[in-house]
């Protein structure tokens, strides 16, 4: 018969803090009358984090020890989430800095219909020293902000390692990093998949042991993750603005000269604005390659973008990009041939010129790009 829920706790070197939280484990399971199991993933530990745990198989009937070779907060939880058994699935950091005699908060929003649960530690009792300036004040503020902003997510701390969710959403949501960044994949793929989503508050104390947190790099992958699953604000609106601004002043400045603050402007701004162009579209290119990406090989969907991806086949892009890049060569031409005809001497042709240049560009650009994203759009098996 399975049990009610898994605990699940991965660790890597963390002899100092095993003991005490299996200990506390053992406490919240008789205290709460739990039908639990729990799971230790050893992340590849050096030192007695395993034999620490065997030791506590006294005090806990269902305590499984499992081996994760390859190190990584991530993949240590997907090991641990293939053994689990139990219809509910509670995770927490092997650091003691959560109360595992919480658990029941957590269980009770479950039960009450939520798919899955996060703790807040800012709205409950955080002791002194149990999380650092920079983090409390900077980064995970900032990053939970962006979270809530970009994907309508409301929790307020994306980051807490203590959470619950149903055994079964695994089968609607398939995660897949293994690194830190894992903590902000579960939050942003549960709600993609319109999962329900609520958060408690809770205690959260300074660790036993030391912190395996780099905070740049790890703040880095968070906020990679984050912007890889939300193209639309690092490259579409942004390429967008630039494009459009470019499209604009470019057709404007190439049939007059005006005057600002009594200086004539003749071709030199066109410079400006074809590079604008150009790195407007390759952005909006970007935003097309990651969400791709995301689609096909982190499991996210986008009906929109999936159904635009069958109607723009790499057959009608490289068409439209060789029609731009013969139009930006017969415009040379032209200028070419009224050289010619003008026996040589000097033309005013530079805004023509930089048309020409632009379009060629961008045909290039379209051409190759075609080609990355059908590569980026080969579906993994």
């Amino acid at each position: 018969m399975h049990p009610k829920i898994s605990i699940i706790i991965p660790c890597l070197n963390e002899e100092e803090a095993i003991g005490p939280c299996l200990e506390e484990i053992s406490g919240a399971i008789n205290k709460h009358n739990l039908d639990a199991e729990v799971i230790v993933v050893d992340n590849n530990s050096s030192d007695k984090t395993t034999e620490i745990a065997e030791s506590k198989k006294c005090l806990l009937a269902q305590l499984l020890i499992v081996k994760e070779v390859q190190e990584g907060y991530g993949l240590a939880y997907l090991q641990g989430f293939r053994q689990a058994k139990g219809e509910y699935i509670f995770m927490a950091d092997a650091d003691s800095s959560y109360d595992f005699y919480e658990i029941n908060k957590f269980l009770d929003k479950l039960e009450g219909g939520d798919d899955l649960v996060i703790g807040n530690r800012f709205s409950g009792s955080m002791k002194k020293g149990a999380m650092t300036w920079l983090h409390r004040y900077i980064g995970n503020p900032i990053l939970s902000r962006l979270v809530k902003l970009l994907f309508n997510i409301k929790i307020n701390d994306i980051h807490c390692g203590a959470r619950a969710f149903r055994t079964d959403i695994l089968n609607k949501v398939n995660f897949k990093t293994g690194g830190m960044e894992f903590a902000s994949e579960m939050i942003i793929k549960a709600k993609k998949a319109d999962l329900k989503i609520s958060e408690v508050p809770i205690a959260y104390r300074p660790r036993l042991g030391k912190s395996k947190l780099n905070s740049l790099t790890d703040g880095w992958r968070h906020l990679r993750f984050i912007l890889l699953y939300s193209p639309l604000l690092l490259f579409l609106v942004p390429g967008l603005s630039l494009i459009s601004i470019g499209f604009g002043a470019m057709i404007f400045f190439y049939f007059k000269n005006p005057e600002i603050f009594g200086i004539k402007l003749y071709v030199h701004p066109l410079f400006l604005f074809s590079l604008m162009i150009i790195l407007g579209y390759q952005l909006i290119i970007f935003s097309a390659f990651s969400k791709i990406y995301a689609i096909n090989h982190l499991g996210d969907k986008d009906k929109l973008i999936e159904s635009w991806f069958k109607k723009i086949t790499i057959e009608k892009a490289g068409s439209l990009a060789i029609v731009m890049i013969l139009i930006g060569v017969l415009i040379y031409l032209i200028i070419f041939a009224n050289w010619i005809n003008s026996g040589f001497s000097s033309l005013n042709a530079i805004k023509s010129s930089i048309v020409a240049l632009t379009l060629i560009v961008l045909g290039v650009q379209t051409f190759f790009s075609a080609f990355m994203l059908s590569i980026l759009g080969i579906k993994e098996k």
